[in-house]
């Protein structure tokens, strides 16, 4: 097996550059087992090995889905390199992996890497997005690592190219922390994927002032029977880009001089937060990772889980850390407070059952299908825990998280929380299905897709809304549909506009919203069998593809963005009350704390905010 190089902690000492180093960079491989891709790869491994080479950088986008087989097929591919070798993951295996990407890292050892080869280091860090519809992001833990990293790297006299699967561009959302941190070192230059084909630009974009050179390097197929990969050569003055078609000569694509300063890069002051009269906005919690989780509650806590796998209780009182709980993976799905003092925390291989006060493990229900990563989520009338899961979806006893039912009929992940009304249970998977179950007996009362073959473009990742007689449901095919409640029966499809993956509804269930990706939010009427726009507002918000949820509260609507925006507009009217830029990373959820009334998100970024009605 070809072993993988991670720095950990070790002392590294750059020397003089004796010679040019070579290196072999593959980008958006895209391998599925048996397709075009899986050929070119094991032709341009046959080419790199009898190359001489000094290292070997996979820069992401590997699969197509990010599934264990497709993993494990590129690994094996891969292992047959004699080069060392440097694997980073890309936006296909961060935002659909049926592991919640903890089989990359199982495989590979880590996704971000460190190599030295005389004075030249290649330091690379992941990207996102995570589990989700959302911008590029680097983690905070991965921000802290590589300021640690180049600490040490920069003492010893290295000089430093930067890798990442995504642009040094507005794709990342925290591009400027990114990039200021970079430019504070003997940085040369940047090299990217994710476009596929080569180019060339400055870290920040145009106007952000910064010269630091950046490449945006190949795929595997560009298109047309092009297979290739990418050459870098750097030597003690100069760094060279080649492309390098299969069975052909390379060609020159790029040369630069080897700097090791630059201009800073001058992004825009980010706005400030304005809190409209009558609300009271405060931020309760400030992590040292990121977040990817929604919130649960209890009367004392706030519970969530970040990117290291710790299941974490602030109290709500003061925001002090209560308790955290190592779980062993990235965390995905909200913890959910149960009785008796438990709280429920899905984990990448159980449903631990923690006691409330100090986080200690009471219970665990180990999962032998895959990893937890939907929004679970206590009934109405509290005499059920229903959790999503890999390929099922189960009734969980309230009290102790015991399994009382599961329904194992479906053929990929859930995600988003489902919608409970009465006895019946309706829920989206990553499988082109919406399903309805009897809550009682978890037997399948209907199920519908949109007509799409292609998992990604099904309602795998929205809560649907249940009013009256009538399902609605959006999806990335960019329609909302209403459903016959009891039969699963298409009543009408609307596409508007360009709806997504979020929705909500008003508290008397006479509306329904949706956050379209225009940064609008629609509001339909729920109380007549066809379909009818109510008003439309713009929010602001331009481009918008988060899957955040639309929630109603004591008159207000509430919506999340990609870009760590919260709006809050009145519901009767329309009219937009405020605009609170809260970060610049993703919203994961609007999260209403039953025993006060407070609304309350969490952003990639790792902070929790609080925002109350004075």
């Amino acid at each position: 097996m070809k072993k993988v190089y991670i720095l950990l902690s070790v002392l590294i000492v750059c020397g003089l550059v004796s010679s040019a180093r070579r290196v072999a960079v593959l980008s958006d491989i895209h391998v599925t087992p048996g397709n075009a891709c899986d050929s070119a790869l094991r032709v341009a491994v046959d080419e790199i090995n009898a190359g001489a080479f000094d290292l070997v950088v996979v820069n992401g986008d590997l699969s197509n889905e990010g599934s264990d087989e497709q993993l494990r097929n590129v690994h094996d591919i891969l292992g047959r390199l004699r080069h060392p070798l440097y694997v980073l993951p890309g936006n296909h295996e961060n935002n659909w992996s049926q592991s919640a990407t903890k089989t990359f890292i199982d495989l590979w050892g880590h996704d971000r890497f460190v190599a030295v080869a005389d004075s030249l280091a290649l330091v690379g860090i992941n990207c996102g997005p995570y589990m989700k519809m959302g911008d590029g992001h680097i983690k905070q833990e991965d921000l802290h690592w590589l300021r640690s990293t180049l600490d040490s790297l920069s003492a010893a006299g290295c000089r430093i190219i930067s890798f990442n699967h995504y642009p040094l561009l507005a794709d990342i959302d925290n591009v400027s922390d990114y990039v200021s941190l970079l430019e504070e070192y003997p940085v040369m230059a940047h090299v990217n994927g994710h476009y596929h084909l080569w180019g060339h630009y400055t870290a920040g974009g145009n106007g952000a002032g910064s010269d630091m050179p950046c490449i945006t390097v190949r795929a595997l197929d560009t298109g047309n029977g092009d297979y290739g990969y990418s050459i870098m050569e750097v030597d003690a003055d100069s760094l060279r880009f080649f492309n390098k078609r299969l069975g052909l000569d390379r060609e020159p694509r790029y040369a630069f001089a080897c700097r090791t300063t630059h201009r800073k890069a001058a992004f825009p002051e980010r706005p400030e937060l304005k809190v409209p009269d009558g609300f009271e906005v405060t931020r309760v919690w400030a992590d040292s990772a990121s977040i990817f989780t929604r919130l649960g509650f209890d009367k004392d806590n706030i519970y969530f889980g970040n990117s290291l796998g710790q299941a974490r209780a602030v109290r709500k009182s003061d925001g002090t850390l209560r308790w955290s709980m190592p779980t062993g993976a990235s965390l995905f799905s909200r913890p959910v407070a149960l009785k008796k003092k438990r709280v429920a925390v899905p984990t990448h291989d159980a449903i631990l059952i923690l006691n409330a006060d100090k986080g200690k493990e009471v219970g665990r229900y180990a999962s032998a299908e895959g990893p937890y990563v939907a929004d679970g989520t206590v009934t109405p009338d509290g005499k059920a825990y229903i959790q999503g899961a890999y390929k099922r979806i189960e009734r969980r006893n309230p009290a102790d998280g015991r399994l009382v039912w599961v329904y194992d009929s479906i053929f990929n992940y859930c995600q988003a929380a489902p919608a409970v009304d009465g006895d019946d249970l309706v829920f989206g998977a990553w499988d082109t299905n919406l399903r309805c179950l009897d809550l009682a007996t978890g037997k399948l009362r209907w199920v519908w897709n949109n007509g799409k073959t292609a998992n990604m473009l099904g309602p795998g990742n929205v809560v649907p809304v249940i009013s009256g007689e009538r399902v609605y449901t959006v999806a990335p095919d960019r329609f909302m549909t209403a459903l016959d409640r009891r039969t699963g029966r298409q009543l009408w499809r609307d596409n508007s506009h360009r709806y997504r993956e979020s929705l909500g509804h008003s508290a008397d269930g006479s509306r329904v919203y949706a956050k379209t990706m225009d940064g609008e939010l629609v509001a339909v009427d729920a109380t007549v069998p066809d379909f009818k726009e109510l008003w439309t507002l713009d929010l602001g918000l331009g481009y918008d593809h988060a899957p955040c949820v639309v929630a109603e509260h004591d008159g207000y609507i509430y919506t999340g963005s990609r870009r760590g925006i919260v709006t809050i507009s009145r519901a009767e009217g329309p009219e937009l009350v405020a605009f609170l830029p809260l970060g610049v990373s993703e919203v994961n959820g609007i999260d209403i704390d039953p025993t006060t009334g407070d609304v309350y998100v969490s952003l990639i970024e790792g902070t929790v905010w609080r925002i109350r009605r004075k």
